[in-house]
């Protein structure tokens, strides 16, 4: 027999927020040194947990982490990323295509003909940027079988009929600032080689990279293939539990996932996934569907892009711009709508500024009800504080349970 959530729930998600102590910070991590005074009340009143989305064995990346926060199992159902964000985008993949995350990135070839990853964003490109120089690529290497796609900023897809299934890839935002050379070289085979090397030639050369450089900006000068996977078996969350609700994301991969989950996606205009995103869109379009839904997910990116870049003060900053501009906003929305609701406040994992990469270990969640059922904490909000108090999720499928139990 199917279960049903007996509040409206949101969960707001702070992608890459945790950390580690950090001596700048006086042995502080970022989410301890900000100031989130909505997401401390909420830890303080509620139940604050550890929750662990990576399960053993699967990569620490985006796509297996915000899985388990809407309560799948992804050792069951995953099957890379770049499918979620096929999905997204509205491509629907045939049994035999494998999709890839293409990012346009930048790298910097030295005398030895080494490769160094500069920038696995190519310095934030531009969506519209972006959307010429994947066009172009696709006039040249489109066909039955390969096809590109634009997406959003430096995020785009390219499927291939038959394509490579066991190529191994590793996330460009993972190597930022370093030697690539030995995942370079594992694209020289096959129809491969000509496709990667012929993009590199022909974004170096292209308009928009010249103009980008005359500017004093990064070139997006060549392309980077990773998270391939075929599209994953996934049962929605209205087969599973007859819940029905919306997801809010400017980032491809959320919106995928709610494609997957059943889940209306709804695009704010101005969200980019970044420190400028639109805050107040998102919230304003999580109240308003939240009147008819059971579930809303709104998903913000900019602790997670603030990590892998390695900056400390955007860090602390997008933490405090999602207390103030989500956290706040939601709850005190909520309140004005009904006392019988639930707000979860999580972070997918942890993208430490040391290692500007995803990191595993079990994440800090809040548990909040608004007609207080959930045991009080008395704990602000922290890594270090939610390891204190004993109360641990194995697994998204558990804390989803209690949410709808």
């Amino acid at each position: 027999m199917s279960k049903t959530l007996k509040h409206k729930t949101i969960i707001l998600i702070g992608d890459g927020m945790g950390d580690l102590p950090i001596a700048e910070l006086g042995g502080k991590t970022p989410l301890e040194a900000a100031a989130i005074p909505a997401m401390d009340l909420l830890a303080q009143g509620g139940e604050l947990a550890l929750m662990q989305s990576v399960p053993e064995g699967l990569p620490p990346g985006s796509d297996v982490a915000n899985l388990s926060l809407l309560g799948y199992r992804p050792e069951k159902i995953y099957s890379g990323r770049a499918p979620l964000e096929a999905a997204s985008m509205g491509v629907a993949l045939g049994e035999r295509d494998i999709a890839f995350r293409c990012n346009l990135v930048t790298l910097e070839e030295g005398a030895n003909g080494r490769i160094k990853m500069v920038d696995y964003s190519a310095g934030h490109i531009t969506t519209e940027e972006a959307g010429i120089l994947i066009n172009d690529l696709g006039s040249e290497f489109n066909s039955e079988k390969i096809h590109f796609y634009p997406g959003v900023s430096y995020r785009h897809l390219l499927v291939i009929e038959d394509g490579p299934r066991d190529l191994a890839t590793e996330p460009p935002h993972d190597h930022t600032g370093r030697d690539v050379s030995r995942f370079w070289a594992g694209y020289q085979s096959g129809f491969l080689k000509n496709l990667m090397e012929e993009s590199r030639r022909i974004l170096a050369n292209h308009p928009i990279n010249d103009a980008r450089k005359n500017a004093g900006l990064l070139p997006a000068n060549a392309i980077w293939l990773w998270g391939q996977g075929q599209a994953p078996a996934m049962p929605s969350l209205i087969s599973q539990y007859s819940i029905n609700g919306s997801l809010i994301s400017a980032v491809d991969l959320l919106k995928g996932i709610g494609v997957y989950a059943g889940l209306k996606v709804i695009n704010v205009p101005g969200a980019t996934g970044y420190l400028d995103t639109n805050y107040a869109g998102k919230v304003e379009a999580a109240l308003d569907a939240i009147i008819d839904d059971d579930l809303v997910i709104i998903h913000v990116e900019a602790p997670d892009e603030a990590g892998h870049q390695g900056l400390l003060k955007e860090k602390i900053r997008a933490i405090e711009d999602f207390d103030r501009l989500v956290v706040k906003p939601i709850h005190d929305g909520l309140l004005a709508l009904s006392q019988d609701f639930q707000l979860v406040v999580a972070m997918d994992h942890f993208t430490p500024l040391a290692t500007r990469t995803h990191d595993s270990r079990p994440v800090p969640i809040i548990l909040f009800d608004g007609q207080k059922k959930f045991a009080p904490s008395q704990r602000s909000f922290s890594e270090a504080n939610a390891i204190t108090t004993g109360i641990y999720y194995s697994n998204g499928a558990e804390y989803f349970r209690r949410l709808i139990d």
